[in-house]
């Protein structure tokens, strides 16, 4: 068998530009902080940039949210910390899952980032390998992570250097009973423990009002366009602009069948467009349900099932030819509404493949 002779060392080859293309309004961004910081009243707005920004991608959104003056970042794992190192401070960053390890709590420890102790096991690693200032989670009721309210008095505890203590709201976007409750059980908590700062509301926790806001402010869905309350509707802005290439189009007969397992049969003539995205990019088969791909005004309606790499949209009454982009769907309330996904969902599935801008 002849294998292909490798390319040259020294041959730099950059790549075709992507067919699959996610812009991120940069204005809007900052707009959604400014207006979350300044609903959050006399606390100071953090950001959660976990899972890659809520899949929008750390390497754009961090410098735009570092430019905005943000001074709290939230991850959740520690693999997520060293690319949000190339743009803040390691004491801005706070690791959500704690230390589960002793390798964990060496690497906070070298690089400064606060791990969030969840549990006397945590606070007892962080102490023995050397501890520091760090932020301890209470759980006020979500029963997720978080030390019970009554072991914030174990001497480990009472030992740590507490910055941030906070907790988690489990129904803020609701107009729930258990709201109240949870901030009637954090309250009590606060007397517990020696802590600098005191943080519980999350991006629908705001919209409940100043009771609710402590120190610090821990938005994350509604910087990135995401509606979890009603109310924030008038003051949060679309940030992602995803958009697909046509790759191929064709004209079909009546009868003809469209995607897996002919789910859409043409009954006249239709043209239709092969648009470069599919479930692979985060594009879900629920989400094709009565959806439709934009072309400046014209609406192309998604045919069949969505494939893992494309889907099929009538191009019957629109100008598109092969190569150009079309708009896919970003309205996060509305596609939630349509397909049954929860707006955090739809975000943090935008796949690797989008060319992030």
């Amino acid at each position: 068998m002849n294998l292909p002779e490798p390319l040259p060392a020294n041959l730099h080859l950059e790549p075709p530009p992507a067919s699959l293309r996610l812009r991120i309004d940069r204005a809007a961004l900052v707009g959604n902080w400014n207006a979350l910081h300044r609903l959050s009243g006399k606390a100071a707005a953090g950001a959660a940039v976990k899972a890659d920004a809520y899949g929008l991608g750390i390497d754009v959104v961090a410098p735009i949210l570092c430019g905005a003056d943000v001074r709290e970042y939230f991850v959740a794992h520690w693999s997520e910390v060293p690319a949000l190192l190339n743009y803040v401070e390691a004491s801005q960053i706070s690791v959500l899952h704690g230390v589960g390890n002793a390798q964990e709590a060496r690497f906070a420890i070298v690089t400064g980032v606060r791990p969030v102790i969840n549990s006397l096991r945590q606070a007892a690693l962080w102490v023995e390998a050397g501890g520091g200032r760090c932020n301890v989670m209470v759980d006020s009721g979500i029963n997720r992570l978080g030390l019970a309210p009554a072991e914030l008095c174990d001497p480990i505890v009472q030992g740590l250097e507490i910055d941030i203590l906070l907790s988690h709201l489990a129904s803020a976007e609701e107009d729930s009973a258990q709201n109240p409750r949870q901030l009637a059980i954090f309250r009590d908590t606060v007397p517990l423990v020696k802590a600098e700062r005191l943080s519980l509301a999350n991006s629908a926790g705001i919209m409940l009002g100043p009771d609710y806001h402590f120190d610090l402010t821990r938005p994350g869905l509604a910087l990135y366009g995401g509606i979890p309350h009603p109310s924030m509707q008038e003051h949060i802005a679309q940030v992602a602009f995803p958009q697909g290439a046509v790759l191929q189009i064709r004209d079909l007969h009546a009868g003809d069948a469209v995607g897996y397992n002919a789910t859409w049969v043409a009954d006249r003539e239709t043209r239709v467009a092969t648009v470069s995205v599919g479930h692979a990019d985060g594009f879900l088969r629920q989400m094709g349900v009565d959806c439709a791909l934009q072309h400046d005004q014209e609406r192309l309606p998604v045919l069949g099932r969505v494939s893992m790499d494309m889907i099929m949209v009538d191009a019957s009454s629109s100008t598109v030819k092969e190569g150009d982009f079309l708009d896919l769907p970003g309205d996060l309330p509305g596609i939630s509404q349509r397909s049954g996904l929860s707006q955090y969902e739809i975000l943090t599935i935008l796949g690797k493949r989008f060319e992030r801008s």
